[in-house]
């Protein structure tokens, strides 16, 4: 057995990213994901149109493109700016997406407050 693994499949067991995407599959990754607890999360109090708004606002928000950040940061985006992407990161965009969904149901960031303890 290899004691040692690249960066990548380091990256990709914390990720959850080599599982296969099963409905039933468990959220056993780290806490603050959609691989976690984070990921429980029922999404209520929106429509289709608000959830279609946030895969919109992730995409803009992952694209590298600051006039696009820009624009989904201030909400002055449009659909018509989705053809503008060319190569952004397909995982960071479903994460922007998440946390937009709870923007919208009003409970970002849906995780628990950090404490500082002075040693």
């Amino acid at each position: 057995m290899d004691e040692y693994k690249d960066l990548k499949s380091i990256i990709d067991e914390a990720t959850g990213v080599h599982k296969d995407a099963t409905r039933d599959r468990p959220y056993d990754g780290q806490p603050h994901t959609s691989e976690g607890i984070r990921g429980k999360t029922l999404v209520e109090g929106l429509t289709m149109r608000d959830v279609a708004d946030c895969m919109a606002i992730g995409l803009l928000e992952a694209s590298g493109i600051p006039e696009l950040q820009d624009a989904a940061e201030r909400g002055i985006w449009t659909y018509n700016d989705l053809y503008k992407l060319e190569d952004f990161d397909p995982v960071a965009a479903i994460q922007c997406m998440g946390c937009n969904l709870e923007k919208m149901m009003g409970i970002y960031p849906n995780v628990p407050k950090l404490h500082f303890e002075d040693k």
